[in-house]
């Protein structure tokens, strides 16, 4: 059984770390990415049978690179080709964030869209069809408040759909 790689990319500080740690459980393994100072996080996920390494990207506005942090993650995607991407937005800011989402999209990834932090968003009015998103964006997209585990059983299910569906 090989191993299949899910990378969680998204903009700094969206909770892409703190949804990699929900998802692995487990031993980490951070090391600076050859030639940067720039850190990535890998860690063990096993789902349904299948096992995943994930890793934990540093934070990118877009796919056409600025910086070093920007630079590493790209490489991740394209060197490395995981089978999933998750891509992790702030639920309240999501307008901002979908550029990176549909750049993705049309980097021919597969993309999970999870819309994180959703409490903050709710509280602030912001009201979202997730179902007319999947619609639109054609992918699955998970709401999610990560750091009280919310939605991330949701979101492995996700995940081994879009496995299965890839077999």
């Amino acid at each position: 059984m090989s191993v299949k790689k899910i990378a969680i990319v998204g903009n700094p500080n969206v909770g892409k770390s703190v949804l990699f740690n929900a998802l692995t459980k487990q031993y980490v393994v951070v090391s600076n990415y050859p030639g940067t100072t720039v850190e990535v996080s890998r860690g063990k996920m096993n789902l349904d049978g299948a096992e995943y390494e994930v890793i934990d990207t540093p934070g990118m506005y877009s796919l056409y690179s600025i910086t070093e942090e920007e630079r590493v993650t790209r490489d991740i995607l394209i060197k490395e080709r995981p089978e999933i991407i998750i891509h992790v937005v702030d639920a309240k800011n999501l307008e901002r964030m979908l550029l990176l989402t549909l750049q993705l999209i049309e980097a021919d990834l597969e993309v999970i869209l999870v819309l994180n932090i959703m409490d903050e968003a709710v509280k602030e009015g912001v009201s979202i069809d997730v179902g007319l998103l999947e619609k639109e964006l054609r992918i699955p997209v998970v709401p999610a408040i990560s750091t009280a585990g919310k939605g991330i059983d949701n979101l492995k299910k996700k995940i081994s759909e879009y496995d299965k569906k890839r077999l």
